[in-house]
């Protein structure tokens, strides 16, 4: 399209190119927070639907772009109207109610991205100059002639313009303080039920072990870090603070900084990857002897086509690990394991990818494939993962989605760095015959985000002993009114608190 565009030659199009890839993604960084804070004020519903259309506007105004600077202002509007990520993350974190569910729940957003990449490509790919690759139905002269790179956008277009109008119908606002409030009908029930956190461990109380559904009435509470609860002798509440809530916590940024560092080094390796596999090999690579396996000239030498096959390939075992292998590894593990073992063992995918070249050729598409693997394991959990642990995070409901929007502003900040520094990094390296400088930069990046797990709190109320004192069910009566105590006790993971 640049090239279409007459704005530079062969040389320098990949680099007009980065601009428009790189103008979404800085856009993007500037007001992901702003959408975020916005939906925790009007609505997650409202600012979701808005970024559709604005996403719509950009289709439109890069497929009808006549010169390069159309094309940019439409990529950058693009960027400024899309509050969809942060708001996605926190519908999604809105909609499950108990933690078991979170790890498959937020697998989801993953899976279905990876579905995109795959599609939009080959929508764009097949779609683009339909007069060129479609003569008999297209015209030269015609709409899709002068706009050669209109059709693949007015598909994706209409795409949006169902989920708009599905969403509009269908999707149900999240936030929790803009809920229809009916509790009459919510204790006419012969047993009300409230969800308490499930116990689980050694300390569990094999009696009252509420991880079995079939169980009493209780199995989730939401407990926060620093939060009490406080009632008076007769039973109310007293009144809330004036003091302004804390929404970013300590732990709050350590989270949302975890996910900038993950953000980028996992935009290099996207980055990288095909650059790295269609390198040219540079011929005569001496082997192990004297220390030479550390020159890495050139890179795989693949073509254009293997290449292609192989990230489709790719893209199929990113789509079963997201589905199977996370959720598993998340019910035995639990989150935050999870968390360090993905981030610890993460700069081992980087390291190990140049090291491609000095392998025989009966070997090439093993080592790819396994290099891919590692990488799609470490890369697809840690994702979901850190923002499970955001949620969790979250010193209120009601700032979900601020917070949200600003990891989605520090992840498009990555994102816009990221290809232009490996670029470079890459470019030096094969200047003094070591393309591994840019993955080895990368696996830099990522031993600096397990770093950061030094100065990383775990969440302190990770686990609770939830025991009835009394039964709880309640039995409408037309002459009662609905003021029954229930007592219930929580005990601390730690022997040495407990709340009551």
């Amino acid at each position: 399209m640049v090239k279409d565009f007459n704005v530079a030659n062969g040389s320098d199009a990949s680099f007009f190119a980065g601009i428009l890839v790189s103008a979404f993604s800085l856009a993007e960084a500037l007001t992901g927070m702003f959408w975020g804070g916005l939906s925790d004020r009007i609505g997650r519903k409202p600012v979701l639907l808005s970024g559709c259309f604005g996403t719509m506007v950009s289709l439109l105004l890069v497929g009808f772009a006549s010169n390069f600077w159309v094309a940019l202002f439409g990529r950058a509007l693009g960027g400024i109207l899309n509050g969809n990520i942060g708001v996605i993350q926190t519908m999604v974190g809105e909609l499950v109610k108990r933690p078991e569910h979170e790890p498959r729940a937020y697998a989801v957003m993953p899976f279905v991205w990876s579905i995109g990449t795959i599609i939009g490509p080959a929508i764009g790919g097949l779609l683009a100059k339909p007069a060129e690759s479609f003569p008999s139905l297209f015209c030269r002269d015609g709409l899709f002639g002068r706009f050669p790179y209109l059709l693949p956008n007015l598909v994706c277009s209409v795409l949006l313009l169902f989920s708009i109008i599905f969403s509009w119908l269908f999707l149900q606002e999240t936030h929790p303080e803009m809920q229809p409030c009916n509790t009459t009908n919510h204790l006419d029930n012969r047993s009300a039920e409230h969800p308490l956190l499930a116990t689980a461990g050694a300390t569990a109380n094999a009696g009252a072990d509420l991880r079995a559904e079939s169980y009493g009435t209780f199995n989730h509470v939401h407990l926060y870090d620093d939060e009490d609860w406080a009632v008076r002798a007769d039973g109310s509440k007293p009144e809330k603070s004036s003091q302004r809530q804390t929404i970013f916590t300590k732990r709050v940024m350590m989270l949302i900084i975890a996910l900038a560092i993950f953000t980028y080094h996992s935009m290099t390796y996207d980055h990288l990857l095909p650059i790295f596999l269609q390198d040219k090999n540079a011929q005569n690579i001496p082997g192990v002897v004297g220390g030479s396996v550390l020159k890495f000239p050139g890179g795989v030498g693949l073509s254009t086509r293997t290449v292609g096959l192989i990230m489709s390939t790719d893209g199929i075992i990113a789509l079963f690990i997201q589905s199977v292998i996370f959720p598993v590894l998340a019910y035995y593990l639990g989150v935050w394991k999870l968390f360090m073992v993905v981030t610890i063992l993460h700069p081992v995918a980087y390291f190990m990818v140049p090291f491609l070249i000095h392998l025989p050729r009966s070997l090439l598409f093993f080592g790819i494939y396994g290099c891919l693997i590692v990488r799609n394991i470490l890369s697809i959990i840690d994702y979901p993962v850190l923002l499970i642990l955001l949620k969790q995070a979250s010193p209120s409901d009601s700032v979900l989605g601020k917070i949200n929007g600003l990891a989605a502003s520090a992840g498009a900040a990555s994102r816009t760095i990221a290809p232009p520094i490996a670029g470079y990094l890459y470019s030096t390296g094969a200047e003094i015959n070591c393309t591994a400088l840019a993955w080895w930069g990368s696996t830099l990046a990522a031993i600096f985000g397990a770093v950061q797990l030094l100065f990383m709190e775990r969440k302190k109320h990770s686990s609770a002993i939830v025991q009835p004192a009394a039964p709880c069910h309640y039995f409408p009566s037309e002459t009662q009114t609905r003021n029954d105590t229930v007592h219930i006790i929580v005990t601390d993971a730690d022997p040495g608190m407990a709340a009551v």
